[in-house]
């Protein structure tokens, strides 16, 4: 049976005053802010994620990473709001990416189990023509 991947995305109504945002210590005038996510995201999603967001244009300068039901953006105050918005389209592309993912594992359990349907017909028949040749060889009872 197959897993369905769940999508995952920030949370639309927070108290912004729960947010923790504290001073980064390796990166001048950084920040770091943890977004809330509904829910947390399985290994599948963040494999996805990890993907989609480090082949975004201009890497050296995004950071971002999940933290259980969190994402957490490292960006100065004067970028913000491009990383936020930069942060929705990672996440949009992400859970594009986990349909996309959904929909071709689907395709492989129906093709598994016409493959298995065909196996399990192959074998009835084989057993079918061993039993006919046992009873050819030493009759009906």
């Amino acid at each position: 049976m197959k897993e369905i991947v769940k999508q995952v995305k920030l949370l639309e109504h927070v108290d912004v005053d729960n947010i923790t945002i504290k001073r980064d210590h390796y990166f001048n005038r950084a920040y770091i802010i943890d977004l809330p996510l509904d829910s947390t995201p399985d290994h599948v999603w963040q494999e996805i994620f990890e993907r989609e967001w480090k082949s975004s244009r201009q890497l050296w300068d995004r950071k971002l990473f999940t933290m259980g039901d969190k994402l957490r953006l490292v960006t100065t105050a004067d970028e913000m709001e491009e990383k936020l918005d930069w942060v929705k389209q990672i996440l949009e592309q992400t859970n594009r990416g986990v349909e996309k993912y959904n929909r071709e594992a689907e395709a492989r359990e129906a093709q598994m189990g016409e493959q298995l349907k065909k196996q399990m017909l192959e074998e009835e028949a084989n057993v079918e023509r061993i039993r006919s040749m046992l009873r050819s060889r030493f009759g009906a009872l």
